[in-house]
């Protein structure tokens, strides 16, 4: 049986940990977003997984140019954008690579616009 010295404790214990729990509430931070305004983030890596080195300039270029593709249907594929080698995933300005294939580069602007880019054929 409980005895009236150990409710005390029991109950003071329990007050504590509802102090605590309101306390942490009252002093929670909202996530942490970091706003590049522009810049690039000095969060994201420069060096990829597989080494390359990625041309983060955030400088908005109103054109992509599609200079060539490495295409490998099994892999990896890469296109060489504004004398920038870029993987699906990449960031080329203003543009994400959404898909590499044979022929063509697809790219995803930050505000949804999707945009393609053919290799043209050298005459």
């Amino acid at each position: 049986m409980l005895r009236d010295k150990d409710i005390k404790l029991i109950t003071l214990l329990w007050a504590c940990g509802l102090l605590l729990a309101a306390c942490s509430m009252l002093f929670a931070e909202e996530p942490f977003v970091y706003d590049d305004k522009g810049s690039r983030n000095p969060f994201i890596a420069l060096v990829t997984p597989d080494g390359r080195i990625l041309n983060l300039e955030t400088k908005s270029n109103s054109e992509l140019i599609l200079e060539g593709i490495i295409y490998d249907e099994k892999g990896t594929s890469y296109a060489i954008v504004n004398q920038s080698v870029a993987a699906v995933g990449d960031w080329i300005a203003d543009y994400q690579v959404v898909s590499i294939e044979k022929n063509k580069v697809v790219f995803l602007k930050k505000d949804g616009e999707k945009l393609e880019l053919e290799l043209k054929k050298e005459e």
